[in-house]
């Protein structure tokens, strides 16, 4: 993961309480990959950052916690990714391929979001209010004139049910862009 991921994690923190949240989050991501979502720890995470377990804590409540900022630095690190198409619809389904493409290529995250989002942690509650609000500004982006409010609900309603039935199982990452093109052009039709 890029340097820039963590970057809204660490706003308001000192120089080294920033330098410690970026290696627990590293860490965090690299045990994720060796192990998986159920046997990772904050604990494990800690020991893998050099860092002790009530330092850990001091900067991640709970595992769900450390889910959902790698969730949201996943996000964020592709920010920057301007949708390509000519027409709203275009743009749209580019957006939604693009972050579900991503997710198909980190099983392990995938597959660990889901639980975590929906869980009572309120450190979690606070990132799901983020990352909801990165969702309506990247398809506020590729709708760019034609964006109202309720566009904007419909769509990031459709996308956050698209990755919850993904993380049942019910639908495959690699096979929520295909889905999610004609979700996303039924709507603008609509509209």
């Amino acid at each position: 993961m890029s340097s820039q991921v963590f970057k809204s994690s660490r706003s308001g923190l000192r120089s080294r309480q920033a330098e410690t949240l970026t290696k627990l989050l590293r860490a965090g991501d690299e045990e994720l990959r060796a192990v998986g979502h159920e046997a990772l720890t904050v604990r494990t995470v800690a020991a893998r950052a050099g860092v002790s377990p009530a330092t850990a804590y001091t900067y991640l409540a709970s595992k769900n916690h450390l889910f959902a900022e790698l969730f949201l630095g996943h996000l964020t690190d592709d920010e920057g990714h301007e949708p390509s198409g000519a027409t709203p619809t275009a743009r749209v389904q580019d957006v939604t391929r693009r972050m579900s493409d991503r997710l198909a290529a980190a099983p392990e995250l995938a597959a660990a979001v889901t639980p975590a989002l929906l869980s009572s942690d309120p450190d979690v509650a606070q990132l799901r209010v983020r990352i909801g609000s990165f969702f309506v500004k990247r398809f506020d982006e590729a709708l760019g004139e034609q964006s109202t409010p309720e566009l904007l609900d419909a769509l990031t309603l459709a996308f956050s049910g698209a990755l919850l039935q993904a993380g049942m199982g019910v639908i495959r990452y690699a096979d929520l862009g295909d889905r999610l093109d004609g979700v996303v052009s039924t709507i603008l039709k609509g509209h």
